[in-house]
C-alpha cells in the first residue's frame, strides 16, 4: 500500500484539485487577480517571499509544484477551521476550496455559515455564502460552491 505524506499526493483529492484550477485558470506569467492583487500559475498570489518576476515565463512544471504547496497548505488550514464540525466529504471540499481562494482568515469571517454547518444545516451555509462580499467578487464560483454545499443535505 502507497504512503501519502501530503493532501496533493493522496488520489481522493485530484477531483477537488481539478476542480480548484478549472476555477483559478493558468497563466505561466504574472498577472492581477480580480482583487488586482499579483498572482501567477493557478491562483498563486505573489508574496514578497517569492521570486517570481513581472514579465518572465514559468515552465508549467514548476507552476503546478507551486500550486501542490498551496493546495497543501490551504487544505491543511481549512481542517483546522473544520474542527469538530464532522462535516461530510462534499462540504469539507467545499470549505477546502473557499480557503484556497480566501485564506483561512477570510472563511473564517463567514460567521453564520460556520453556525449553519455546526447545525448541519447545509442549505443555510450555503445561503450565507451567497450572503457576502465574495459572491459579488466572483459569483459563479460561489454560486457552483453553494450549490455543492447545499446539496449536502441531500441523501
Amino acid at each position: 500500500m502507497a504512503e501519502y505524506k501530503m493532501p496533493s499526493e493522496r488520489p481522493e483529492w485530484e477531483d477537488l484539485k481539478d476542480r480548484i484550477k478549472e476555477h483559478e485558470g493558468f497563466r505561466d506569467t504574472i498577472y492581477k487577480d480580480s482583487l488586482g492583487k499579483a498572482t501567477i500559475g493557478y491562483g498563486h498570489l505573489i508574496t514578497a517571499d517569492d521570486e517570481y518576476q513581472e514579465g518572465h515565463s514559468y515552465s508549467s512544471h514548476l507552476l503546478e509544484a507551486q500550486f501542490n504547496v498551496d493546495f497543501d497548505s490551504s487544505f491543511m488550514e481549512a481542517q483546522e477551521l473544520m474542527e469538530g464540525y464532522n462535516l461530510p466529504p462534499q462540504a469539507q471540499e467545499v470549505i477546502a476550496e473557499m480557503v484556497f481562494q480566501l485564506g483561512a482568515n477570510g472563511v473564517s469571517r463567514f460567521k453564520n455559515m460556520w453556525v449553519a454547518l455546526k447545525e448541519h444545516d447545509f442549505v443555510d451555509a450555503a445561503d450565507e455564502m451567497l450572503d457576502s462580499r465574495w459572491f459579488t467578487q466572483t459569483p459563479e464560483r460561489c454560486e457552483e460552491l453553494s450549490d455543492r454545499m447545499a446539496s449536502c443535505n441531500i441523501t
